[in-house]
Formats: C-alpha cells, sequence, structure tokens
C-alpha cells in the first residue's frame, strides 16, 4: 500500500457496530466483561482504548514498523524511551536539540543518574568516536530544531549499533511522509503528534514507533504502569489529521523553499537556514533520505539584536507569533526565548542559536502572501 493511501485506510476499519466510516471517539473508561477475565481485549481504559488502538496500528504503518505506542505528549514519549535506561548510562544526543528534550535528559533524568552527552553529528565518524562503554541510546534530530542541521541516519545507526547502542530519531520535523528512520537502521522512531501529524493546532500527543515487540513490550508496560496516555478524543484529532498529511506537507515543502530563496536575498537578513540549499553542509544527505526537505526554515539578521528581531516578531501578520509548528497555518518563533529557553546562552551559541535567530513553520497559505508579509515585517527594522 502506497503512502497516500496509507494515511486514509491502514489500522483504520468502519466500526463493526455501525457501518461508520469514521473511526469512533470510544469515550469510556472501562469495559463490561462477560465473566473475569473475559474482556475481549479491553478491559479498562489506561490500559487499551479501541481509538487510540486504531492510531497505534496507522502510526506503525505509516513509519514502516510493528507497533505503535501512543503517550499523552511528546515529551510523555520521550519519557517512556529514556526509560529503557538505566541510572549510569549514557545517552548522546544532538547538540542540536530541542529545548524541552534537553532538558528532560539533563533536569530530569539527569537526577536519577542518567549522563547526557551532547555532540556535533554532522559526521558518522565523529559521532563513533564518541560512543563509549556506559553509551546505551543515540538520540537523534534531523532536521534538527531549530538549527536544521541533517544527520545521516544509516551511517549513525550503522556505528551506534557495533557498540550495542540503541538509536532513537526524532522524526517530528520531517514527518512519515518524508522520512522513515527504522528503514535507515533505527530501532525507536519517536514524534511529537501535535505538530505535522495532528497538523491543525488543536491536539497534544506523542507516539513512539518500534519494530522490535522486546522493545515494544517495555513501551507499552511503561504507557500502562505510569499512564501518561492520550484520551480518545485526542486520538481520534490525530487520526483525522494524518488522512490529509501527505497534502499539507507537499504544500508546507513548496512554500518552504520559495520563503527560504527569499530570505537567502534579503540585505537585512544574516544566514538562512534550510536544507533544500545546495550550500546547506547536509544537502546530499537530505536528499538521500528524505522525500522532500521539510516545511520549515530558520533564519537571523544581520543586526544580530534580540531588540531587533523583536521588531520582526512584533509586525508579522500571517505568521503568528507561537510555540510549536507543523499546523496549517504558519508560525514564527524566537527560539533563545521560547523554545530553547532552557538551553544556556553559552551552549546555544555555539551551534549558531543566536539572539536574532527566529524559525518559521511554513503553512499551507498562499506563499505570495507569505512573503508579504515577512518583507512588511522586515522592512520594520
Amino acid at each position: 500500500m502506497k503512502f497516500e493511501s496509507k494515511v486514509i485506510h491502514a489500522g483504520v476499519h468502519p466500526d463493526p457496530s455501525t457501518g461508520a466510516i469514521m473511526t469512533p471517539i470510544y469515550q469510556t473508561s472501562t469495559y463490561v466483561q462477560k465473566s473475569p477475565g473475559d474482556h475481549q481485549g479491553f478491559e479498562y481504559a489506561r490500559t487499551q482504548n479501541p481509538t487510540r488502538k486504531a492510531l497505534q496500528e496507522n502510526l506503525a504503518a505509516l513509519e514502516v514498523g510493528k507497533y505503535g505506542v501512543c503517550f499523552g505528549s511528546g515529551l510523555a514519549a520521550m519519557d517512556a524511551v529514556l526509560q529503557l535506561l538505566d541510572p549510569g548510562d549514557e545517552i548522546v544526543a544532538t547538540n542540536d536539540l530541542y529545548g524541552g528534550s534537553h532538558r528532560l535528559i539533563t533536569k530530569v533524568h539527569g537526577r536519577y543518574g542518567l549522563k547526557g552527552k551532547f555532540i556535533d553529528m554532522s559526521k558518522a565518524s565523529a559521532v563513533a568516536k564518541r560512543i563509549g562503554k556506559k553509551t546505551k541510546m543515540v538520540w537523534i534530530e534531523t532536521p534538527t530544531n531549530p538549527m536544521l542541521n541533517i544527520v545521516d541516519i544509516a551511517a549513525v545507526s550503522k556505528a551506534a549499533k557495533s557498540k550495542g547502542a540503541i538509536v532513537v530519531v526524532d522524526n517530528t520535523f520531517a514527518s512519515p511522509y518524508l522520512q522513515n528512520p527504522l528503514a535507515l537502521g533505527a530501532d525507536i522512531v519517536i514524534h511529537s503528534a501535535t505538530k505535522y501529524l495532528g497538523g491543525h493546532s488543536d491536539v497534544v500527543l506523542g507516539a513512539v514507533i518500534v519494530n522490535k515487540k522486546g522493545l515494544a513490550d517495555k513501551l507499552y508496560f511503561t504507557q500502562n504502569a505510569v499512564g501518561a496516555i492520550p484520551g480518545p478524543q485526542d486520538c481520534f484529532l490525530v487520526l483525522r489529521g494524518i488522512k490529509t498529511l501527505h497534502v499539507r506537507v507537499e504544500r508546507a515543502c513548496k512554500n518552504a523553499k520559495k520563503v527560504a530563496k527569499y530570505l537567502e536575498r534579503h540585505p537585512k537578513v544574516g544566514n538562512v537556514y534550510y536544507p533544500g540549499f545546495k550550500t546547506h553542509p547536509g544537502y546530499e544527505i537530505a536528499k538521500k533520505q528524505m522525500r522532500d526537505f521539510g516545511g520549515m526554515v530558520s533564519f537571523d539578521l544581520v543586526e544580530d539584536k534580540f531588540i531587533v528581531a523583536q521588531k520582526v516578531l512584533s509586525n508579522t501578520q500571517m505568521f503568528a507569533l507561537a510555540e510549536s509548528l507543523g499546523g496549517v497555518e504558519s508560525l514564527i518563533g524566537h527560539p533563545a526565548s521560547m523554545t530553547h529557553a532552557s538551553i544556556p546562552k553559552k551552549e546555544r551559541l555555539k551551534v549558531g542559536l543566536t539572539d536574532s535567530l527566529m524559525r518559521l513553520s511554513v503553512g499551507i497559505e498562499h506563499v505570495d502572501d507569505l512573503i508579504a508579509d515577512l518583507e512588511k515585517a522586515l522592512t520594520e527594522i
């Protein structure tokens, strides 16, 4: 089954009692049993829910995996993955990492003995040298947030596995439509389904997809034992959003390419970070492992000051100033004070996350309107 058909049909079946083509919202906390233990697969909604089950099967199919496990948010999904590790274990992660992920590793799991090592993953050979005896997990973001660096999933996975480490890929920025890490050698794929999968900025949800039953069983155990689950309404919204995933992402990619080219030519813009540029250091890898270059663009200003960036951030109309990404509407954000505020300034400057850096989530509006909106805002500085 092709991807465009999977988003609509994989894991989704007409309701057996009514024939409803849309998966019902099973808004229940428990299920009646015919006799003790005879629960026909459903006993308590923290453990199982038919709406969630359909979403988990759909997501597994989209990522060319076997098992999907859903959680109440992307960070709840990440927390469950980190619980695969033991105190004293080390995780090697991209140094250009989402601020919430960095915080979860260092401020939460760090208190319980997890060691985080944050490195440049632009070269697989360099990653291999940083994997030590205590490294049990390698955490990849690609494209990274917000610098849009590209990591060679196949090469890093090969290097990590040769040293016995599990490979996790946060595939939120690419979505399953553009990239399938499990097919490239990763062990675990994670998503903030809040973003492109949901696609309409109306739900918060996280997902993990794996191929190995042993990993799946551990994640299902945590899902049930900890209980950080999504409700059936949230699962329904993501299922509905996924049906147009390919159409939305394709349009966002086309718009982002034109927006990036516009910014590249603007005299007040400094650096433009977009993996679709042939000058981007990760262009060839992105071209190899992605179907397109995504809907995200980051840029900073020639006059690298927050007060100058603030004028741009305050004067866009179509690009709404807000956190998150991947919705149908375009968003603009300031990572240093918003999504990455928890990362020390010294650390963020090392990866190029400057005071004037702005991140765009390019939506599906008409691209001429988006460019006109940026043009107006940039004339204000």
